[in-house]
């Protein structure tokens, strides 16, 4: 497919699934503003693909003033996905900056049995630094909605805690630095449905050390809301607005700022 359509595909024929709702988390949580220095996180994966071109057609037609810096870590891929990676930003022309780690292998090395966890703390920081290095303020990462969805029930079914994905946070360790989602409102179907209509052989995973075991727990939970879904059509966009109505008169303990807090504190007032 030629460049042209590839990119009008995202405002017109997904204009709805894709880049409307693109606009909406852009604007309800003020990813994006006058004067910013984005750094767009690539994987190769088709969720940070598509968010590189939905941040590139902003860059292109908003009338907000920002900077843009395409950067792509490669964390240890073998030679095929490497190849693919590449492949992959030369058809999308992204002019991604793509600079080499050993990410696999260390996280492997410490971490023993479940090396995920790790993997992605050391990803986020080698971005960071390299965009503070490239003079960014904030990183944008490809994560969509089911991401979020997905998040909050594997930290309340498997850690026993209320945590959610948010569409933006401070980078840890990192002063004046800011994570962003700004495809929080993108459902996967139409990250897959747009990545199938353009021709995209997206990477997946591409770990070297969970091809040799890999974790269950997010298929799993996406399993589940899958059959939640028969008996309950509207249960994911519930579970997301969740996070937005915590009623903390109606819980047992909660964190603010790292101070933990007990309902017990509403009667010790009358001791």
């Amino acid at each position: 497919m030629e460049l042209v359509e590839i990119e009008r595909s995202i405002i017109k024929k997904y204009r709805k699934e894709l880049w409307s709702k693109f606009i909406k988390a852009v604007k309800k949580y003020e990813l994006i503003n006058e004067g910013d220095k984005v750094a767009c996180a690539i994987s190769g994966g088709k969720d940070s693909l598509l968010t590189a071109k939905l941040v590139e057609e902003l860059h292109k037609h908003s009338n907000v003033n920002f900077e843009v810096e395409y950067i792509c870590m490669d964390p240890g891929y073998d030679k095929e996905n490497r190849d693919l990676l590449e492949k992959n930003l030369k058809y999308l022309n992204i002019p991604a900056k793509i600079f080499d780690s050993d990410v696999f292998e260390i996280s492997e090395k410490i971490s023993g049995d479940y090396p995920c966890y790790m993997c992605a703390r050391m990803r986020r920081g080698f971005l960071y630094a390299k965009a503070k290095e490239l003079g960014c303020n904030k990183v944008a990462l490809g994560h969509h909605m089911n991401d979020a969805i997905e998040t909050t029930l594997m930290n309340v079914l498997y850690a026993g805690n209320y945590k959610t994905m948010k569409p933006k946070l401070l980078a840890q360790n990192f002063d004046d630095m800011e994570l962003i989602r700004p495809m929080y409102f993108i459902e996967e179907k139409d990250v897959i449905a747009w990545r199938d209509y353009v021709g995209l052989s997206a990477l997946n995973c591409a770990c070297t050390v969970t091809k040799k075991s890999e974790s269950y727990t997010r298929k799993k939970i996406k399993n589940l809301i899958e059959d939640l879904k028969e008996e309950i059509p509207n249960v994911e966009k519930s579970i997301l607005r969740s996070a937005e109505n915590v009623n903390c008169d109606m819980v047992l303990g909660y964190k603010i700022n790292g101070k933990e807090h007990s309902f017990m504190e509403e009667f010790e007032k009358w001791f």
